[in-house]
């Protein structure tokens, strides 16, 4: 299986980047883990947010195969615990799902194009964080979900 998270721009905060980096080498390598950052839209500040979503749908459908299975980190997702997320990435794994894309939106969320192709929407609170921090947030959750799996003492219930 490979798992992907997609987003929007990259991570320029040196300590998030640190972060990110620490618990990359900690995911599991039959999970083929990796960040796909999709360049910032050009002239993206002249552009409606309706039409800038357009432009971002473009980018990232162009990262996505017609099997892939699409989960959106949306505000209006359902909220997992750890174990249940682990669970779900464990019944990925028990599915034969070959490709598992996590996409993080960009500053207005998601066209109705992606919304329409996503398999799942998912939302880490009903909080609003940086772009940058959610990477971050997931990755970790990642490394977690492992740690469950395997039944390792990293999370505590």
């Amino acid at each position: 299986m490979r798992i992907s998270l997609v987003c929007i721009g990259k991570t320029d905060d040196k300590e998030i980047t640190s972060l990110i980096s620490y618990y990359l080498t900690r995911l599991p390598k039959h999970w083929n883990f990796e960040i796909i950052e999709i360049p910032d839209v050009k002239n993206a500040k002249n552009l409606s947010s309706d039409l800038l979503k357009k432009e971002e749908s473009k980018l990232f459908l162009n990262q996505i195969d017609k099997n892939d299975l699409v989960i959106l980190l949306d505000e209006k997702g359902k909220q997992f615990t750890s174990r249940e997320f682990s669970q779900k990435i464990d019944s990925w794994m028990n599915s034969s799902v070959k490709k598992v894309h996590i996409l993080i939106g960009g500053a207005y969320g998601f066209s109705d194009e992606i919304y329409s192709r996503a398999n799942e929407k998912m939302s880490l609170s009903k909080m609003t964080f940086t772009h940058q921090m959610i990477r971050l947030f997931i990755v970790e959750q990642l490394y977690r979900a492992d740690q469950i799996l395997q039944g390792k003492p990293y999370h505590n219930d």
